[in-house]
């Protein structure tokens, strides 16, 4: 193995996950859990038709590769005059996935929450949504905590099929420098150690956040 060569690629692949990887798969993740909210509602919702809706689409998302989601919306949208650069493309194709997986998570982390919950806030006069905003939600998401954890945890990871549509992120850096250097072997392990560091670093504030919500949770 050629240190010397791993030396001088360790800080331009970090700057690749620290300025790609992360802000990549943070952009997704947060605008993936709104679309999870909202799609989690839907399949709750006693209307039939938005509960339909709500389950064609965690369907679809999860019945697909997500590999075929980011190519559909870079490649394929331009196809109907929709053309989308790099970047957007990657964070609408995981948002999206983020989406439908995350939606089962907070969808079961709202029904968890019991019955009682709901009928004491309507007893005080909350309407629907004041109960789901103040009462629902903040005890559905101390239950959603590690499910919903390890799927940024996973996005991280599969943010490197966006150097497949051109992102400039962490695999991408490596892909370039790999090929300048013929030295794939050496590059590609080292970058797998980066993704490995990212993750730990992750699962460590997992635990953490775990533990502090654990406090507020009767035994």
């Amino acid at each position: 193995m050629d240190w010397q060569l791993v030396a001088d690629s360790f800080w331009p692949l970090l700057q690749g996950g620290l300025t790609g990887t992360i802000p990549l798969a943070l952009a997704s993740f947060a605008i993936g859990l709104v679309l999870a909210l909202l799609v989690a509602l839907l399949r709750l919702s006693p209307n039939p038709v938005l509960s339909w809706i709500g389950r064609a689409y965690v369907s679809v998302i999860r019945g697909t590769p997500l590999l075929v989601q980011l190519f559909v919306i870079f490649y394929g949208m331009p196809q109907i005059g929709i053309r989308l650069d790099p970047w957007p493309s990657a964070i609408i194709a995981f948002s999206l996935n983020v989406g439908g997986y995350a939606a089962e998570v907070v969808r079961a982390a709202i029904l968890s929450v019991p019955k009682g919950q709901w009928e004491a806030a309507w007893t005080v006069g909350m309407s629907p949504v004041r109960s789901l905003g103040r009462i629902i939600l903040p005890q559905a998401a101390r239950v959603s905590v590690p499910p919903l954890s390890n799927t940024f945890i996973s996005l991280v990871k599969d943010t490197s099929l966006a150097s497949l549509i051109l992102v400039t992120e962490m695999f991408r850096k490596a892909q370039e420098i790999a090929a300048f250097s013929s030295e794939f072997l050496t590059i590609y392990i080292e970058a797998a150690f980066i993704y490995w560091l990212f993750c730990t670093v992750l699962s460590t504030g997992q635990n953490a956040l775990e533990k502090r919500l654990d406090r507020y949770v009767a035994h």
